[in-house]
């Protein structure tokens, strides 16, 4: 079915203790979500609703329409070196436009049914680019977690250092000191956390914020918070408001949006293969694209930023016992009544807590480990990685993810030619052939015969026979065009020279692009047989061809 969303078929054998569960989970989820929505929200140089907007309305669409029954989605911290980059450069409103438009390339996706070509990007590119991004957004995290004092972040990498080499002497004790304690507290949460009881369900970033907020309110610490930067998050419900579109710059957003359609694509469905891991289901790749571009089409006109699936708010999910999309419908509706009832004490949290906060997302989300098994990789392997890695920090997402993929194709390129030979064939085997050499050659093709590997058919004509030339294909398991127009062009040599060429063993899809390209026809009459013996036996009998 075109259109399917997974909520559809969920409630086989649903009850009131499942329903419990999903419940349960959804609070505990929307409880983990705030800090963290506002933390990339004000990370990406958005106001701290942004975030949360994002949540309540891209949660509620992604659970209703996704095609995962325990995805939870809403901002993540991927998309915060991007957002950070459009706004630096274009505004909030193209912002909001490139996130429309992402949200219609990723329906398109859906619909066109491009959500398995994703998981054909490298995983040494994947790991390179969210490293690189972790790295970003602790690097970005700088100011606030030690306070500086720095008008607007540059979004360029060696502005940015230079920005905060800079400031060094800005430094705040007591913005470092209330970073630093939040970061203990949130390492030590989770060292214990599974010793603690029914007080282990209580996410360690709520505790860190609520620890945060109340020294700060309390000695009225000189530190930024919410209220102090932002005048504090809106109590009411986000209104419905046209994006303005400013069409001089507009046309130069579509690159960034095609940008988070693809990260997004890629975030969503590996945070819904870990999650089919953990619930032994599997999701529609498809439908979940299709609910991520609708989630992210409608969010922008309530002042919203993108959105995707996000692995730690899914897990925490699932580890909360959600069995069915119901728990993320659950917790868009805790952050809302969250924001209706408590939006004024938000005002107090500090943002040096929100900076230890992403602090350590930043160091969960990335793969560090990888950089020290890097030895037992080879070299274009550790080099496609490293190389997105620091293309990422150094110039832009985009670059990165095109120069990773460059080199993977090439590598596997040289890779798949390296696996193709050609070999002459043994006169142990056809003892028949031993003294037919320069009259009769016998040849055995393995691997693909593609545009990396015509060299192959190209060695056979630097040596033709006298009279027969015989082409085993029986273990070729590909041939494209070019591979074909290789053939061919050997075909049209033989005739010219009055040599016999033999074809042996064409199977599968050889042999379909073989009688597509007219290469069968062209073949002299009695000089296509099922496998080398015969070939060599219908050489070996001088039988008439007709050139």
């Amino acid at each position: 079915m075109f259109f399917y969303p997974k909520i559809v078929n969920s409630f086989k054998g649903y009850d009131r203790a499942l329903f419990l569960k999903d419940v349960f989970a959804g609070l505990t989820v929307g409880v983990v979500a705030l800090p963290l929505a506002m933390a990339f929200a004000i990370a990406s140089g958005l106001k701290p609703e942004a975030g949360i907007f994002t949540a309540i309305i891209a949660g509620g669409f992604i659970a209703l329409l996704g095609g995962s029954r325990v995805q939870i989605g809403g901002p993540a911290g991927a998309f915060i070196v991007i957002v950070y980059g459009i706004v630096d450069r274009y505004g909030v409103s193209n912002l909001l436009l490139a996130t429309a438009m992402s949200g219609i390339f990723l329906f398109l996706m859906g619909v066109f049914r491009l959500g398995t070509l994703v998981r054909f990007i490298p995983i040494a590119v994947i790991i390179g680019f969210t490293n690189g991004i972790a790295f970003l957004i602790g690097l970005s995290q700088i100011k606030e977690f030690f306070g500086l004092s720095i008008a607007k972040m540059p979004a360029e990498f060696f502005n940015a250092i230079h920005a905060l080499y800079a400031a060094a002497d800005t430094l705040n004790p007591f913005a470092l000191t209330l970073a630093l304690a939040s970061l203990a507290i949130l390492v030590i949460w989770r060292v214990f956390q599974s010793r603690l009881g029914w007080l282990g369900h209580i996410p360690g970033t709520v505790i860190a914020m609520i620890f945060a907020t109340i020294i700060t309110a309390a000695f009225s610490l000189p530190v930024d918070t919410i209220g102090s930067r932002f005048g504090g998050i809106p109590s009411g419900l986000p209104s419905f408001e046209w994006i303005p579109i400013n069409w001089s710059t507009s046309q130069f957003v579509i690159t960034p949006a095609l940008t988070l359609a693809l990260l997004g694509a890629i975030e969503s469905l590996l945070c819904a293969r870990v999650a089919d891991g953990l619930i032994h289901d599997r999701h529609n790749s498809n439908q979940e694209l299709m609910a991520q571009g609708i989630a992210n089409l409608i969010c922008p006109f309530f002042g919203g930023m993108p959105a995707t699936g996000t692995i730690a708010r899914t897990v925490t999910n699932i580890q909360s016992g959600a069995t069915t999309p119901i728990a993320g419908i659950v917790h868009s509706l805790t952050l809302l009544i969250i924001v209706l009832l408590a939006a004024p004490l938000a005002k107090e949290i500090p943002l040096a807590c929100l900076a230890a906060i992403l602090m350590y997302v930043a160091w969960n989300m990335g793969e560090w480990k990888k950089f020290f098994e890097l030895r037992q990789f080879r070299l274009p392997y550790r080099l496609t990685m490293l190389s997105v890695f620091f293309l990422t920090v150094i110039l832009d997402l985009t670059v990165a993810v095109q120069v990773g993929l460059l080199l993977a194709f090439v590598t596997f390129i040289y890779r798949i030619s390296s696996l193709s030979r050609c070999e002459r064939t043994n006169t142990h085997d056809f003892p028949e052939l031993e003294n037919q050499q320069g009259k009769i050659d016998a040849y055995r093709i393995y691997g693909a015969i593609f545009f990396g590997a015509v060299k192959l058919v190209e060695t056979i004509e630097d040596n033709l026979p006298s009279d027969a030339l015989i082409l085993d294909l029986k273990n070729v398991i590909y041939i494209d065009s070019s591979g074909m127009e290789a053939i061919l062009e050997l075909n049209r040599l033989c005739k010219a020279n009055q040599i016999k060429l033999i074809i042996c063993g064409l199977e599968h899809q050889p042999h379909g692009i073989s009688v597509r390209s007219g290469f069968i026809e062209s073949l002299a009459p009695n000089c296509l047989f099922a496998n080398l013996k015969n070939g060599i036996e219908a050489a070996l009998s001088n039988t008439e061809a007709t050139f």
